[in-house]
């Protein structure tokens, strides 16, 4: 696991937020010094205060830990606030809607 560009990924997003180390670090209960050493890789960070990291910058944790355009990444998190904001049937439906949907555009993509 690269730490430096896992703290690398998380100083963008927290910029992005226009939060401060200070204040990002307060969220999490953590020391800023400790959020420092995190955003330069300089020290290992546990799962605890990652999910917590991941929580307020409110991003998946697979963002963190990959990287992935920032289209994608927004993307994929407002279909997730979507889906989550659906009943299970809903959910269900906007799936085999978005399955559907990849089919065509393959198709077409292909042609």
């Amino acid at each position: 696991m690269n730490y430096c560009q896992i703290g690398e990924r998380i100083r963008k997003y927290r910029k992005a937020k226009g939060f401060s180390q200070e204040l990002l670090a307060e969220k999490v209960g953590i020391s800023v010094t400790h959020m420092s050493h995190i955003e330069t890789g300089n020290t290992k960070l546990s799962l605890p205060v990652f999910v917590a990291l991941a929580n307020e910058l409110e991003v998946q944790t697979d963002d963190l830990l990959m990287d992935r355009p920032a289209e994608k990444a927004v993307s994929i998190s407002e279909a997730d606030e979507i889906l989550r904001a659906c009943s299970t049937m809903q959910a269900r439906i906007l799936v085999d809607v978005l399955k559907a949907t990849k089919l065509a555009l393959d198709k077409y993509e292909d042609q």
